[in-house]
């Protein structure tokens, strides 16, 4: 069993400090001695059962199975003063997530729960989209690697035509074995509904063509969504010309993440037309990956300078030969692309120009918060 402390320079008076209601506990796995299992979360939820100070709890990478779910779900009643929760990379199943469902119904103050990495199959989906329904006060739910099947991404888009409060939705690596891709009409009928969510992460879906086709027909009519993560998928330049129409005319959709798809040059041509149109809000493009050589990276290029919205931009893993080198060089001397806002930085040997990688990435979230105390736990002396 792991003992606990509090650990930094706001240990004693850390309910007392200006941070009060926004301290969050920390005891991820990979960062300790030992991982947590179903006994320890017991203890966990009898020394936090009528703590206010603590309304962040991440538990990630534990060995919490769906016992130490059903001990946890205490520090979740009516009364509750937590506002999030991470589960990720834990030993849960569907039981978990239906213990979690019940007691999120008539729950008003989570805002956050990350369950991604847990197998909790379509079954466990079924039952968080249920909560769904009667839940309108949770903001984000995380469920990307879950194993969710056709039937657990469906429930889960049906439930949120009527769900007025979740803001950020990840559906990463869903196994959909479909080859009509069905699972992305509902996504798109439920875009064309929801007036609400604003981050949507679909990435490792198997996406082709086609479903990038029946999404754009959501998107179309949908004017809150400001996050859309595609990447891992299998998009070609057809499928990045139906985006590119909605792109034209959409002046909300901020950030698009197409990392590692198969756009190539025609696809790249195909958003640098839409970044150059007046009705185009995008501010952040990643087409890491996408084959891209020289034609549709001049054209990117040539799009950025020409379009002062579009601030981020990144190009790394593909073509990157000297015109584009030249003309990545022009974006950043001129101020243009700011060098932590690409993944490419500019180097010159006898003579030549070339791009290195830069540390830098598209962001993985929309929305940053200010960042809350912490208390992490130490091992024994």
């Amino acid at each position: 069993m792991l003992p606990l402390r509090a650990s930094g320079k706001k240990t004693s008076s850390v309910c007392d400090d200006e941070d009060f209601g926004n301290v969050t506990l920390k005891l991820p796995g990979n960062k300790q001695r030992q991982r947590l299992h179903d006994e320890d979360a017991m203890v966990l939820c009898k020394c936090l059962q009528n703590n206010k100070c603590v309304t962040g709890l991440d538990l990630r990478y534990n060995n919490i199975s769906d016992e130490g779910v059903e001990r946890l779900s205490g520090l979740l009643q009516e009364d509750s003063s937590l506002l999030s929760l991470d589960l990720m990379f834990n030993d849960i199943l569907a039981g978990g997530a239906e213990i979690l469902s019940t007691v999120l119904q008539s729950n008003t103050t989570l805002r956050s729960l990350a369950l991604s990495g847990n197998k909790l199959g379509s079954r466990g989906a079924v039952r968080l989209a249920g909560m769904l329904q009667r839940n309108h006060s949770l903001q984000e739910l995380q469920l990307a690697d879950c194993d969710l099947g056709v039937q657990g991404v469906i429930a889960l888009t049906i439930a949120l035509k009527s769900n007025t409060g979740l803001l950020s939705l990840d559906l990463s690596r869903a196994l959909l074995s479909s080859l009509q891709e069905e699972w992305a009409v509902h996504v798109s009928e439920m875009l064309v509904g929801n007036s609400h969510l604003v981050e949507l992460h679909l990435g490792r879906m198997g996406m082709t063509d086609a479903g990038m086709e029946r999404l754009a027909d959501g998107l179309t009519s949908n004017y809150s969504l400001r996050y859309l993560d595609l990447r891992c998928n299998r998009v070609t330049r057809d499928g990045v010309s139906h985006l590119a129409k909605v792109l034209k005319l959409n002046p909300t959709l901020e950030v698009v993440d197409l990392s590692f798809n198969r756009m190539e040059d025609e696809g790249a041509v195909y958003l640098s037309e839409a970044i150059t149109s007046p009705g185009c809000g995008l501010r952040e493009l990643s087409v890491k990956g996408n084959s891209i050589s020289a034609e549709g990276l001049l054209s990117l290029a040539q799009a950025t300078g020409a379009n002062t919205r579009l601030t981020h931009l990144y190009i790394w893993g593909n073509h990157l030969e000297e015109p584009v080198c030249h003309a990545f060089r022009e974006l950043m001397s001129s101020g243009r692309l700011l060098p932590e806002q690409t993944d490419v930085s500019v180097y010159e040997v006898d003579g030549r120009v070339f791009l290195a990688e830069a540390p830098h990435s598209l962001r993985r979230r929309y929305n940053s918060s200010r960042k809350p105390t912490h208390i992490q736990s130490l091992p024994p002396n």
